[in-house]
């Protein structure tokens, strides 16, 4: 008796675990409410009865593959760019941790993919605390350099903003990160193409580049809310002062070229100049004939 009732239980206990098997294979074929867990992993699901069909399952693993994508697409991998922890390790010891707080400064220096402005050869050096050469005896400014000078600019969404000296372009995409509103000079025509370009293919195409002598500024445009100068003149070129708003800000860097220059805030206040101080820094020198035939 108690034989039979032992293989009675166990002939019940197999039918209830491939009747199981057979819904959760039905239930595979049924579209799930949104977040709602797929049906998996169930009892005896590699011991199916004759006849029964299992093209659902590929469908829910195509469905499971479509979501994935999705979420991929809408929260990008920290693994899809290599550089991500290096840049963000710049930002907090080299930028946060000497004083930057402007939150729209440091959300620009943690997105602008640096790396991708620099020469191939020196990408591996990208986010170190040093400026790079970029060629034509010009350089990518050290990464502390280009937030203070931002920084400095006090830009607003929607500002329209002058850089003298486009270089390899990545001061103008950091502009562009807090404004869309970004013109910028070079006066090596190889670099301007260049930076155009880059900027182009990094999704900041809307700056507008130029090539010519930046000493002159972009009269077109003016007036400007700011204008950063990213090459050190002698002296203060006064088209760049004439081309600024009344309470707009010029960030500079003057003095002599190999020499000790200083990194100048000044703020127009109607025909009164106000400056600050931003410490000493070293530039490559601003070039070109406007430069010569004003020098005093």
């Amino acid at each position: 008796m108690n034989e039979r009732r032992f293989l009675r239980n166990v002939r019940f206990i197999t039918f209830v675990l491939l009747l199981c098997a057979v819904l959760a294979v039905r239930c595979a074929s049924t579209p799930s409410p949104p977040l709602s867990p797929v049906p998996t992993g169930m009892p005896g699901v590699e011991t199916l009865p004759a006849g029964v069909k299992v093209p659902e399952v590929t469908a829910t693993r195509a469905f499971t593959s479509q979501v994935t994508a999705a979420l991929k697409a809408r929260t990008p991998s920290p693994w899809a760019d290599p550089y991500a922890e290096a840049r963000r390790r710049m930002v907090e010891t080299q930028i946060r941790a000497r004083g930057i707080r402007d939150p729209d400064v440091l959300r620009a220096m943690l997105k602008v993919p640096r790396h991708l402005f620099v020469p191939p050869e020196f990408r591996d050096q990208a986010y170190e605390d040093h400026p790079l050469p970029i060629g034509f005896g010009q350089t990518i400014s050290q990464p502390y350099i280009v937030a203070l000078m931002t920084q400095e600019l006090e830009l607003e969404p929607g500002d329209k903003v002058l850089e003298i000296g486009t270089g390899s372009g990545y001061q103008a995409a950091v502009l562009a990160e807090i404004t869309d509103r970004v013109y910028s000079v070079e006066i090596i025509p190889q670099l301007a193409e260049r930076a155009a370009r880059t900027l182009k293919e990094t999704g900041y195409g809307y700056v507008k580049v130029k090539n010519a002598d930046g000493y002159y500024g972009w009269k077109e445009y003016a007036p400007y809310d700011a204008i950063i100068v990213t090459a050190a003149p002698d002296h203060v070129p006064q088209p760049l002062i004439q081309q600024l708003k009344d309470g707009g800000r010029l960030v500079i860097p003057v003095g002599p070229p190999g020499g000790y220059q200083t990194l100048w805030r000044i703020t127009k206040k109607g025909d009164r100049l106000e400056t600050k101080n931003l410490g000493g820094v070293l530039f490559v020198p601003l070039t070109g004939p406007g430069v010569e035939s004003h020098r005093q």
